[in-house]
């Protein structure tokens, strides 16, 4: 794991979070001795939670839509 100056990640921000996403984590320490660590956030959202669109009809009139489509075949 990589260990930055302040002063460096300061300079350098972008090149420390590709780096944080690379390793998983990166440490940064301050002028006093304090560490401090950079870590991407987890995504806890599923790829198939979507938002809805509202298209101003009812469910009815989209279940209907389907019927006369199926009898269309």
């Amino acid at each position: 794991m990589t260990v930055y100056t302040y002063s460096k990640a300061n300079k350098n921000l972008s090149l420390v979070l590709e780096e944080a996403i690379k390793k998983g984590e990166v440490k940064i320490k301050s002028q006093n001795g304090q560490v401090f660590v950079i870590k991407p956030k987890q995504n806890t959202d599923s790829p198939l939670d979507v938002k809805g669109i509202n298209l101003g009809i009812t469910t009815n009139e989209i279940i209907q839509s389907i019927h006369e489509s199926r009898r269309m075949k």
